[in-house]
Parts: C-alpha cells; sequence; structure tokens
C-alpha cells in the first residue's frame, strides 16, 4: 500500500465519519471546499492520537499543526467569524482560491513527510535508553543542569549565540525524558523543575508556544512508557484541547495586563477572569479573535492577493534568500535575513506591521510568492520530504547511538510550527542537528551503543568480584 503510514494504521473509522456527519449538522450551508479542508484535518487529528503510546510522533504532529493553522482556521473564518473580525485579520481571496492551493499544498507536505512508508526516527527503543541510563545514570541530570544553565545565560549574548543557547536549553527536557523511558521509577523533583520552567517562563514572557508544544511531546513520552488505554487519551486530549483553548483567548488580554518579562499566575487569573466577564469563552467575538491566532491562512491570503497584482513572483529569489539564513553562518553571510525579519511580509503582502510584532507568510506563503501554486505545491512536498530525510537520518545513527532518537523533539518542536518563518524554521533544524553531531563527536563512547555495552560488562564484572572477595 501506498503511504502506508496515513492509511494503513488502525483508527477508529467510524468515529472519523461520525465526526463528519457532525461537521454537516453544526454547519449545514458548508461548502465543499470547507468541508474537505476538514475532512483531511479530522483524519491527520486521528492519526496523531493514536499515535501516542508507541511513537514520538513528530510527522504526525508536522501534519495535525499544518492541518489546523491552514486548513481548520480557514474554514472556521470562512464560516462566518471572518465577520466579527476587523478587516486586515479577514481571509483576503474568496475560499474557492485559497483553498485550491492550500489543500493541494498541505496534501504535498504531508505525503513528503510520509514519503518513506515508515516511522523512521520516532520509535524510540526503550530498552537501549534504559541501558544508557544503567550505566550513565548522572549524565540525564547533567542534560537537566545545561537547559538550566543555557536558559539563564542566553540572555548575555548576540542573536546568534543566543539561539545556541536557546536549542541548548532544551537539553533539560531531553534529560527529562530519558528518565522517565527508563525503567527507574519517575522521580518527582525534575519532572516539576522542568515543567514548572516552562510554565514559568512562558508566564513571564506570556508567550506559550514552547510550554504548548514541549507539553504535547512530555505526553508522547508518557504515553510511550506507560501505555495508556483509549479513554485516558481522550479525557487527556479533551484537557489539552481546552488548555489551548483557554491560553488562546486569556493571550492579549494577559499580555495587555503585564509588563514583558514580568507575568505570573495572578495575572494569569486576573485575565481568566476579566475574559469571563466579558461575555465568556464562548462569545462569538472571542471565539473570532482566537481563531485568528491559529488561522496563518489569513496572512497567506493577503500574499495570494498582493503578488503577483503588486508585486511579481520571486521566481526563487526569495527562497535563495532563505535558503542562505538557514544554512550559512552569519560570519559568511552577514546581510542574511535575520530570525523574526518582518521585511518579507511587508514586501509580498502589503501588510503594515507594529514594531516589535513577529509574523511570517509561513512557508505555505514563502513558496507562493516564489513559485506560484503549482511550484507552491512542490515546494510543500520538498519542504515535508526534508523533515523526512533528517527523521531517517536520525534512525540510521540511532543504529549506533540508539539514545539520539530522544533527541528528534529537540530537533523538531520548532520548524512543526506553521506560524514559524520558513529561515528560521529550517536554521532551527539545521542549528540543532548540528549541535547534536557535535555532541556525538565528544561523548562518542558514553553514548554508542558498543559503550553503553562495554560499561556495563564492566559494572557485572565489578559487582562480581566484589561479590567474590565478600565469600
Amino acid at each position: 500500500m501506498f503511504f502506508p503510514t496515513l492509511f494503513n494504521v488502525k483508527i477508529n473509522w467510524l468515529a472519523y465519519a461520525l465526526g463528519l456527519v457532525a461537521v454537516i449538522i453544526v454547519i449545514p450551508d458548508i461548502s465543499v471546499w470547507r468541508f474537505l479542508a476538514l475532512a483531511i484535518a479530522g483524519h491527520q487529528f486521528l492519526l496523531l492520537f493514536y499515535s501516542y503510546g508507541y511513537v514520538i510522533p513528530v510527522r504526525y504532529w508536522a501534519g495535525a499543526m499544518a492541518c489546523l493553522q491552514y486548513l481548520v482556521g480557514p474554514s472556521f473564518a470562512y464560516s462566518g467569524l471572518d465577520e466579527l473580525m476587523y478587516f486586515k485579520y479577514r481571509m483576503q481571496v474568496p475560499e474557492d482560491v485559497y483553498f485550491a492551493y492550500a489543500i493541494p499544498a498541505v496534501i504535498c507536505f504531508i505525503l513528503g513527510l510520509h514519503i518513506s512508508g515508515r516511522l523512521w526516527g520516532e520509535k524510540v527503543d526503550e530498552a537501549a535508553v534504559n541501558r544508557f541510563v544503567e550505566s550513565n545514570t548522572q549524565l540525564p541530570y547533567i542534560f537537566i543542569g545545561i537547559g538550566f544553565l543555557s536558559s539563564i545565560v542566553s540572555g548575555f549574548f548576540g542573536a546568534e549565540l543566543a539561539n545556541v543557547f536557546y536549542i541548548l536549553s532544551g537539553f533539560k527536557f531531553i534529560g527529562l525524558f530519558m528518565l522517565l523511558l527508563s525503567k527507574q521509577p519517575v522521580k518527582l523533583l525534575p519532572f516539576v523543575l522542568v515543567v514548572g520552567a516552562i510554565v514559568s517562563s512562558s508566564l513571564k514572557a506570556a508567550m506559550f508556544h514552547d510550554l504548548l508544544t514541549w507539553a504535547v511531546f512530555i505526553l508522547a513520552v508518557l504515553a510511550i512508557k506507560y501505555k495508556p488505554s483509549i479513554f485516558v487519551k481522550i479525557w487527556f486530549t479533551v484537557g489539552m484541547v481546552v488548555t489551548v483553548l483557554i491560553i488562546q483567548q486569556i493571550k492579549s488580554v494577559y499580555r495587555s495586563n503585564i509588563t514583558y518579562g514580568q507575568g505570573n499566575s495572578a495575572a494569569f487569573e486576573e485575565s481568566f477572569r476579566t475574559v469571563d466577564q466579558s461575555g465568556g469563552f464562548f462569545n462569538p467575538n472571542n471565539i473570532a479573535e482566537s481563531n485568528v491566532r491559529i488561522n496563518q491562512g489569513f496572512i497567506v491570503t493577503n500574499a495570494m492577493k498582493w503578488v503577483p497584482e503588486h508585486e511579481p513572483f520571486a521566481r526563487g529569489a526569495e527562497l535563495v534568500k532563505i535558503l542562505e539564513a538557514a544554512f550559512l553562518p552569519r560570519i559568511i553571510a552577514p546581510d542574511k535575513l535575520k530570525a523574526g525579519d518582518n521585511s518579507l511580509v511587508f514586501k509580498y503582502t502589503g501588510m503594515t506591521i507594529r514594531q516589535g510584532t513577529s509574523m511570517s507568510i509561513s512557508a505555505l506563503g514563502d513558496f507562493y510568492v516564489n513559485f506560484g501554486t503549482f511550484g507552491g505545491c512542490i515546494g510543500m512536498f520538498l519542504f515535508g520530504w526534508i523533515f523526512n530525510l533528517v527523521l531517517i537520518g536520525f534512525q540510521k545513527f540511532s543504529k549506533d547511538f540508539p539514545i539520539i532518537l530522544v533527541f528528534t523533539p529537540l530537533v523538531f518542536y520548532y520548524p512543526i510550527r506553521p506560524d514559524t518563518a520558513l529561515q528560521t524554521g529550517l536554521g532551527h533544524l539545521v542549528k540543532a542537528s548540528f549541535l547534536l553531531w557535535v555532541m556525538i563527536i565528544f561523548w562518542k563512547k558514553d553514548l554508542s551503543r558498543r559503550g553503553i555495552e562495554q560499561k556495563i560488562l564492566m559494572e557485572q564484572a565489578k559487582r562480581e568480584a566484589e561479590l567474590a572477595r565478600g565469600g
């Protein structure tokens, strides 16, 4: 079967069919375009749901996030929420024009992710991880320490080095994953410290992307360890969805109530009460505003409206700049695009953005402004294929270094977000992969399968010698 990881998977097809029937009942006037968009998204969400318990689902998460922001958000916007929003935040082209590009492009991205036909790079060898932790009992805690130290010192360096320390700060999660996947009882203190740190930093900065992304990977690792039942997964899914919806509706009020870097739980609770008293979480205006934050499509439609009417297609020129920014260090390319650079947004959408606001036209928009709709679909396929190739590389490395698969969330947690600028996402992918390669070089003996087995044999021999002396 073609693409078995997309279709030859045990999911509840009855639940899927009932979900599509519910969509028709709730939105009786839904167009074919919106129905198809939601059908594709529903399939990806179910694949993601059933993947919990046996893999760290990078491919399924990337596909689900693309569907959420390129298909689901726009579908809700075209279903009436657009009418409640300020005109600048509305979809700028008719739905048939947008979905005629977005649906094939998202499908191409998903096919690129799954072209290998296997979930290579995502299936963790739990026995190997346990042997690693048993033979390197202090290393998970060293990783956690590196993560905390990097979080503290990152603010003392320029953008380039700060980004490196930002990646290294994720090592605290890798150390936690090692502890969770070992056969040792879960130690509450490191778990609380790591999770508490990401919650605290998210509240202070009023930026919740990292919190939500790491949360889904932590849950994936816990699911691999404990193999939860379908009902447990349903409850956790409902809890996660409710949490995300609350954060999305509170976020703008919360940011206006605090000074950057000064947020806390008390301010969050106050913002919760403010939203609740201003019409509640089911107020149509609040829902519409929340939808804008997951609707990357409205920025893409601005690009589709602006190009080529006001600005010609770049024909690859901008993509060269994006690839330069992702792959070349600034010492070689001093004028390369910066992370969070909004110049492309203004040039290819005509949108004016307030200083300090981070916005991108995303991979879907970047490929469109370079190559149009057909070329954009090819670009999205290649984008997914890059993810796939990196994961295959992880799989090959895991033959000698099985622990390396625990690091896949560190490499992909940023690139899988559709709201990320293409140069920033690819840049993170390159830098994180390079850092892991350097780590393997320096810790080759401790990280390799052969080194772990030798250390275990030495420990066994030492214990046997001690027992012999004692006897």
